[in-house]
């Protein structure tokens, strides 16, 4: 595809605009990257757009080299989808209130117009490492983590077990996954207790009309809709104390119009450990109090609770096996968990109790797992790009010169979105301290890499592209109907367009608009 009139076509792009790290600046600066008698930036490459990859770029921008004016940069950010921001888009549940400031802050740094944002670039298919080591003299992969760990327990293969990741996508309106999503069951197991464990009870509990205020796409809403489920069980193999989740999460379960939630006593079980972790940690002693007040205001008869749906909450159960249907063979049924109880030290151990629940649908929810990158050597047991503090290492544990690693691609995915802040101050650290031996990128102009992906046909999107998107989205939220919320019609905020080729011809053609 031709881009003669974009934008990205030029060195002197508008997103540069009013930036202290001017790319375009004459006069050589100390540190610059010099190849020969030419004085320019350091090119640095970006390889994917989550918070990860934008937090990179932007501590990069700031920091002290660069405040000083001993450094200029020239930064390119490039994500496999049409828009930017990664597991926030793609990876979080829509009514996280919390999202919107995260976004926010993304927003703000790529809007700056001193980092280029390349959209609907598949590393390993449109660039190869050699083609980012040609133009950029080093690589920052920030790829995150987005398959599904393994539960490896009897009957996970079975019709209606599902790995979380596969449904969070799902309901994210990822462009790569299916619109359609078999929810036929009454009865549902999410198996965890962090985080996503959460988000997806909560979303497979909740009433579809309570998700219309988000960005929730048009045929996620109409299949949730649908849904039959009456009850979601959440089962966690630790007790109270020893859940991954945070107060956040933990609250917004109670935030669900007409969804009761249901803990069982049996399950409150502390011992030394769990006792310290209260008393020191506030935030293990917030949710241990919320759990402990919610069980205290739930009637003693279940029975009357009054809710159409019901969110059950399970503690010291570690699952066993997946139960297959004898009447229709090859389909869940139910689930068998053997009872555990604590240790002493937090940890637990079995008790030979089994319990068994009738089930038709099972999530795992167990964590996440990176995925290998080619040209990369990779950490097929951990998930993970072998690295030391974020440079990467070859399958000698050697340092590959120029090429280096953030986020969960680089640590495994554990921790909250803010983590990735440290993450990237490291990495970034060891490219600063290296740049006066980085390896010299053959093509560093900034107009070379846009005419290599022209020339390979790759129909990219911009920045300005993903305004454009941004700005349809909302006006599909605004011009739809509104909101039949239990508070009454309440406006939809956006409606997340789902289509890969579609948010591609919107971008472009709007910043084909912008271009003038």
């Amino acid at each position: 595809m031709s881009r003669q009139n974009d934008s990205y076509a030029a060195t002197d792009h508008p997103q540069r605009r009013n930036t202290a790290v001017s790319n375009t600046n004459p006069a050589p600066a100390r540190g610059t990257a010099e190849r020969g008698s030419v004085q320019r930036p350091l090119r640095i490459a970006v390889v994917g757009s989550g918070p990860a990859g934008v937090y990179a770029a932007d501590l990069l921008t700031k920091s002290a080299p660069v405040a000083s004016g001993e450094l200029t940069l020239s930064i390119d950010l490039f994500d496999r989808y049409p828009a930017p921001y990664g597991l926030i888009r793609y990876g979080v549940a829509p009514d996280h209130p919390r999202i919107k400031g995260i976004v926010n802050a993304l927003h703000k740094v790529l809007d700056r117009g001193d980092i280029r944002f390349f959209g609907n670039v598949d590393y390993g298919t449109d660039l190869s490492l050699e083609d980012l080591q040609r133009h950029y003299d080093a690589v920052i992969f920030a790829t995150g983590a987005i398959k599904d760990a393994d539960l490896n327990i009897p009957g996970i293969e079975l019709e209606g077990s599902f790995g979380a990741a596969d449904f969070v996508s799902w309901y994210d309106g990822h462009p790569d996954v299916s619109r359609e999503w078999p929810l036929d069951a009454k009865e549902i197991a999410v198996i965890g207790n962090g985080n996503v464990a959460l988000d997806v009870a909560r979303v497979l509990s909740k009433h579809a009309d309570e998700l219309l205020v988000t960005e929730i796409p048009d045929n996620v809403y109409r299949i949730l809709k649908e849904s039959p489920v009456t009850d979601v069980h959440v089962f966690g193999r630790r007790g109270p104390a020893q859940v991954k989740f945070t107060p956040l999460e933990l609250r917004e379960l109670s935030h669900s119009h007409d969804v009761d939630i249901v803990l069982y006593p049996e399950d409150f079980e502390f011992d030394e450990a769990s006792d310290r972790e209260i008393q020191s940690n506030n935030q293990v002693k917030t949710m241990v109090g919320t759990l402990t007040n919610w069980i205290a205001e739930q009637p003693e008869e279940l029975s009357e609770l009054t809710a159409s749906r019901r969110l059950h909450l399970h503690f010291l159960h570690s699952p066993v096996e997946i139960v297959d249907s004898a009447e229709t063979p090859g389909r869940v049924a139910g689930m068998r968990f053997e009872r555990t109880e604590l240790d002493g030290t937090g940890n637990v151990r079995g008790t030979g109790e089994i319990l068994e629940y009738p089930i038709q649908a099972v999530y795992r929810a167990i964590g996440y797992f990176g995925s290998s990158l080619p040209d990369v050597e990779f950490d097929h047991r951990r998930g993970v790009v072998p690295n030391d503090g974020g440079r990467v290492l070859d399958a000698d544990g050697a340092f590959v010169p120029g090429v280096y690693t953030t986020g969960w691609i680089k640590r495994g995915p554990v921790g909250l979105i803010g983590h990735t802040k440290g993450d990237a101050l490291e990495t970034i650290g060891h490219i600063l301290d290296a740049r006066e031996e980085l390896p010299s990128a053959v093509e560093p102009e900034e107009a070379a890499v846009v005419a290599l992906l022209e020339g390979r046909g790759v129909d990219y999107t911009t920045w300005e592209g993903w305004l454009a998107l941004d700005a349809h989205e909302k006006a599909l939220g605004a011009a739809a109907e509104p909101a039949p919320t239990h508070k009454g019609a309440v406006a939809r905020e956006r409606v997340k367009v789902v289509s890969r080729e579609e948010m591609v011809a919107i971008s472009n053609d709007g910043a084909a608009v912008t271009a003038g």
